[in-house]
């Protein structure tokens, strides 16, 4: 019986996602490996995080969304698996608002990071 557990999202660009970890200062690896798990299980991942206790976890597409995968018996950051996909959604979601917003032509012209930890942008798009 398989010790990994799938967490939905709803992250489903592979760049915004990179760059949220990046962001984070998460070190992980830049191509689809291998995520170890309990008595040498594995799993396939599009982005591994690999830990220092020999399990990794990892995010893996499934057709719809990128998942979170991992033996979370052996889960060991600094912070809970919750607390670790609400920074990520976080950086996530900024980064997909900074490049779709860049796409349909406006500039951020403000940002600032609120007391409860949302960050507030302001965008602008001249017309001519």
């Amino acid at each position: 019986m398989s010790h990994f557990s799938n967490i939905k999202t709803k992250i489903r660009n592979l760049d915004s996602l990179k760059a949220a970890l990046q962001d984070l200062n998460v070190d992980w690896k830049n191509k689809p490996g291998t995520v170890r798990g309990y008595q040498g299980q594995t799993h396939q991942a599009d982005v591994v995080i690999e830990q220092n206790n020999d399990y990794d976890f990892g995010f893996s597409w499934n057709g719809n969304e990128y998942e979170l995968v991992a033996d979370l018996q052996y889960w060991q950051q600094p912070l809970t698996v919750d607390g670790f996909l609400r920074q990520v959604t976080q950086r996530y979601a900024y980064h997909t608002v900074v490049n779709e917003t860049a796409e349909q032509g406006f500039t951020i012209t403000e940002q600032a990071k609120n007391q409860d930890g949302s960050i507030r942008l302001v965008v602008q798009r001249w017309s001519a």
